[in-house]
């Protein structure tokens, strides 16, 4: 039996960057880090030929081609697993919700199939190769950043550039800093389910109307990744607002309820935010002072809030048996 654990991530800014359709004519670039929300997947080998998956559904089946959840289904193809397996996922919250997660289980998933046939891949084969699945094969529009996120894991600036290599740069900034950063940044379920890839595709045949404001966006994550560098907290709160300002620019990222609930805060005394991934449902994180926390909370009183770490690692085995 394998057990991969793979960490979700929150994205600060530069997101739409890194889409194909954008960083192709240049280069996109974004600032995330992974927090200790997980998918986790377990591989074991079945007592027939059969391959037996259960995540929200239960599928048995006699080959490859009868499964109906496409990245398990690619991913058993990609390394060479066609028959004796049984495949499950338990993740910590809800897909769909903003925290890149189906990325996550494609590179966790990748990670414990590997390590079924006894391979070690390194975070570069799983993330490029998690890619691949979600949007070479299965024609997903949308970017690599949630990819390489979950396989490096930690505080990264991540530069896509239009040859397709990808740098991941972890951000050096005090311990302090990544202290104070943990405290100061909440999460909040607002509600509502999406599938990312229905706004994303909005968002890349619009892709040329909006350059500008997605050159705004990636200049912003260069900012955010700075200021942070800098230890410059108050700083990465004015340019976590900046960035939601214009991603509300480029296509369906946002609603009336979204936009009640983040002025909301702002008046409370957070310093910026922004709902998480592709937009329109899900988490909306807020960067805010210890010292307004208790008035932000109250005043979102109404929505559950998730409390998180920053997470340094990214996909892991945590249990493998002979």
């Amino acid at each position: 039996m394998i057990i991969s654990k793979t960490p979700f991530r929150i994205s600060f800014a530069g997101g739409l960057s890194d889409i194909k359709e954008y960083y192709e004519k240049d280069y996109g670039a974004v600032t995330s880090t992974t927090i200790n929300k997980y998918i986790y997947i377990t591989v074991n080998k079945k007592f027939d030929n059969k391959i037996r998956i259960s995540y929200s559904k239960t599928e048995i089946v006699k080959n490859i081609k009868e499964i109906t959840h496409p990245i398990i289904r690619e991913a058993l193809k990609l390394t060479k697993l066609d028959s004796g397996l049984e495949i499950t996922s338990i993740g910590d919250v809800p897909s769909g919700t903003g925290l890149g997660s189906s990325s996550s289980f494609t590179v966790g998933l990748l990670n414990a199939l590997y390590a079924f046939k006894g391979e070690n891949k390194c975070a570069e084969t799983l993330a490029r190769q998690a890619c691949k699945i979600e949007i070479d094969f299965l024609k997903e529009p949308i970017g690599k950043q949630d990819q390489y996120a979950s396989a490096y894991g930690g505080l990264n600036h991540i530069r896509f550039n239009n040859d397709e290599t990808v740098f991941v740069n972890p951000i050096i900034c005090k311990k302090k800093t990544k202290e104070e950063l943990n405290q100061n940044l909440l999460l909040f379920y607002v509600g509502g389910k999406r599938k990312a890839s229905n706004i994303l595709n909005e968002s890349k045949k619009q892709m040329e109307n909006h350059r500008k404001h997605v050159d705004t966006i990636r200049e912003l994550s260069e900012e955010v990744a700075k200021a942070l560098h800098n230890n410059d907290l108050s700083r990465f709160g004015e340019l976590l607002h900046q960035g939601w300002m214009y991603k509300k620019k480029t296509g369906k990222v946002t609603n009336k309820k979204i936009d009640f609930y983040y002025q909301k805060a702002i008046k409370s005394g957070a310093a910026g935010g922004k709902i998480l991934g592709a937009g329109a449902a899900g988490f909306l994180l807020l960067y805010c002072d210890k010292k307004n926390q208790y008035k932000v909370r109250n005043t979102l009183s109404n929505l559950k809030e998730t409390p998180f770490n920053l997470e340094p690692q990214g996909s892991k085995i945590i249990y493998m048996e002979e």
